[in-house]
């Protein structure tokens, strides 16, 4: 009788450096999320006025002035590193990405809900469902971002999924996501961002019914330590 080989090791999950953007909405998701986890009155009350600004555009909600963590942005822009136009882009990617977090986290008080390393969007998507089988509704809203014409509509789709992600306490790579979503903006971005998320999605290892495998890609799941630096200088 032929005994059954040994599973595979799970592989390291990829972390993929982060930009200007994706390390300033990492360093300041990472303290918000340790004063909400310690349930410090400031954090929750923030979180809870970061969530008012979802869908909206930056810097169109005067109560969210100073609450977005872009003030490393600033800096650069103060010194001529950002043009204006690249300076919207990440107002509009880091507001996005932290308000997102923001509803992810809520109701969470013991978990984090933003990793670093963690899931990227696909990979975390994937998880809401570990049989083999895909759901067809999750995935059609997983299309419907992976379609979206606008950063808006992209943001307002991201909602939906992010809820399903809460529901289910599946924690996102805000850092990376915010990288993305400035991607997303600039000329081939968001063909490059889809081609990233449908890897992340389609990477993931499920488990079987009798119990076989986990997650292959974007698992992320253990606490790792908050030392993310920018990849480079530029934006």
């Amino acid at each position: 009788m032929t005994s059954a080989l040994p599973a595979a090791p799970e592989p390291a999950v990829r972390q993929q450096r982060l930009g200007p953007v994706g390390a300033a909405v990492h360093q300041h998701i990472t303290t918000l999320q340790r004063g909400y986890l310690a349930d410090r009155s400031e954090a929750v009350g923030t979180l809870a006025r970061l969530r008012r600004g979802i869908g909206r555009p930056a810097g169109e909600t005067p109560d969210l002035w100073g609450l977005i963590g872009t003030e490393p942005l600033y800096e650069r822009y103060e010194r001529a590193d950002l043009t204006e136009e690249a300076m919207g882009r990440a107002e509009e990617a880091a507001h996005a990405a932290v308000t997102l977090w923001s509803l992810h986290q809520q109701s969470h008080h013991t978990t984090r809900m933003h990793r670093r390393p963690g899931p990227e969007l696909g990979a975390a998507v994937r998880r809401l469902h570990p049989g083999s089988e895909i759901d067809e509704p999750t995935r059609k809203r997983f299309v419907r971002a992976g379609t979206a014409a606008t950063p808006a509509v992209l943001a307002g789709r991201l909602r939906d999924l992010v809820l399903l992600l809460r529901r289910d306490a599946i924690p996102l790579d805000y850092g990376l996501l915010a990288d993305q979503l400035y991607a997303w903006q600039q000329t081939g971005g968001p063909q490059r961002v889809r081609r990233s998320w449908g890897r992340s999605f389609l990477a993931v290892r499920v488990s079987a019914p009798d119990g076989g495998t986990g997650s292959r890609a974007g698992g992320g799941t253990a606490d790792e330590p908050d030392t993310t630096t920018p990849e480079d200088d530029t934006l």
